[in-house]
């Protein structure tokens, strides 16, 4: 694999850990802003819209420009948002800062064009793996070591720490991105067309509901977890680090099985077991052992989506890749900020031990859309 798709994963940490540390210490945030742990979780919800509504803005108004100029600016989005996510001492300050963190998080989608562009098409489901990997990584350090200091030193620490990485992040890709390096931008053109197409919506729909069906639990995951099992504040950040095992297993494994199997089989069976182990979560209350049990087949199903999810987007039409890439990643935070307000709205009814049941409806139509859709498979279409 090219060796640049290794620092596009680091980032990706950096980004991931930024993005969800926050929900394992919502409760320490909800004091300290004066507000409700519903009103606090909504901070994912706040860095959901802006990655979902910003970023692909972002990434069409500067299609012209070259990939690592992007890059550039979203990084510096990113890092500002976190310098003043740091600072806030208000909830509406720290929801707006949150949204600047999303659109700063066009890096993301940018850095999944580039890795499709640089590698043959048999290997596109194990490069987009790597880059997301990531991702999964910060379940496994960023978020455990984030909660840590979180709890121990208050939320704004790992806030703060998360902002002198992200600045570190930008100097490495203005110093090993090439400044030529060839990859689609996004464009407006042919954009009605392609949204109004069938394969398109139902794979962007199947993204969308199954981060519902996520973030329904994980917006709010330190108080689920406790609300199943007894946990010192050492023995949550150790459980969150064995969650981001299964989710670094479950992105190289989806990564392999989509070249291996395909990408629609290799969904179909994720997204299947992913729906019995929400099923299951709220019956394993009071037994650590099956709760952890639970949460890593979980972590492995949801995970291991992403890579077979982007692959299949990207065979639809490969020119307009970099446009179906931002979307799907629009559809991951639409679905965040969905399964945060759902799971918001109904945790008074249900119990923080019950999240699960809420979202599970939610992969159950996820489910029902995938079979039912056989998306197209060009790599090359005329533009519209």
């Amino acid at each position: 694999m090219p060796r640049l798709l290794y620092l596009f994963s680091a980032i990706n940490l950096i980004i991931g850990s930024s993005a969800f540390v926050l929900a394992s210490i919502v409760e320490p945030l909800a004091r300290d802003l004066g507000v409700g742990v519903a009103a606090a979780g909504q901070a994912t919800t706040a860095y959901a819209v802006g990655t979902a509504l910003l970023a692909p803005m972002l990434l069409l108004a500067t299609g012209r420009w070259t990939r690592k100029r992007v890059l550039l600016l979203a990084l510096g989005l990113f890092t500002l948002g976190n310098a003043l996510s740091a600072l806030s001492g208000h909830l509406v300050l720290l929801l707006l800062a949150r949204m600047l963190m999303g659109a700063g998080a066009v890096f993301v989608a940018v850095a999944a064009g580039i890795a499709v562009a640089l590698v043959a098409p048999a290997r596109r489901g194990q490069a987009l793996s790597l880059v997301f990997l990531g991702m999964s990584l910060s379940y496994v350090v960023g978020v455990p070591i984030g909660s840590w200091l979180g709890l121990k030193f208050g939320w704004a620490t790992p806030v703060w720490g998360a902002c002198g990485l992200s600045a570190l992040a930008f100097l490495a890709v203005a110093l090993r991105v090439p400044r030529d390096i060839q990859a689609p931008g996004a464009s407006f053109a042919g954009l009605g067309a392609l949204l109004g197409r069938g394969d398109v919506l139902s794979g962007l729909g199947v993204t969308l509901l199954y981060f519902g069906a996520i973030f329904c639990v994980f917006s709010y995951i330190g108080p689920v977890l406790r609300s199943l099992a007894p946990l010192s504040d050492g023995q949550l950040s150790l459980t969150l680090m064995m969650f981001g095992v299964s989710g670094v297993i479950g992105t190289l494994l989806g990564g392999w099985a989509t070249d291996r199997f395909g990408a629609q089989r290799t969904l179909r069976t994720q997204l299947g077991l992913f729906l019995v182990t929400m099923s299951v979560v709220p019956l394993t209350q009071g037994r650590y052992v099956p709760m952890l049990a639970a949460f890593m087949c979980w972590g492995v199903c949801g995970f291991g989506m992403m890579a077979p999810q982007q692959s299949r987007l990207v065979a639809i039409d490969l020119p307009r890749s970099p446009v179906l890439l931002s979307l799907n990643s629009s559809m991951m935070y639409f679905g965040m900020a969905l399964g945060a307000a759902l799971g918001g709205a109904l945790l008074p009814a249900v119990g923080f031990e019950r999240l699960a049941w809420v979202g599970a409806p939610l992969a159950l139509a996820a489910l029902g859309l995938l079979w039912g859709s056989a998306p197209r498979t060009t790599t090359r279409r005329a533009q519209a």
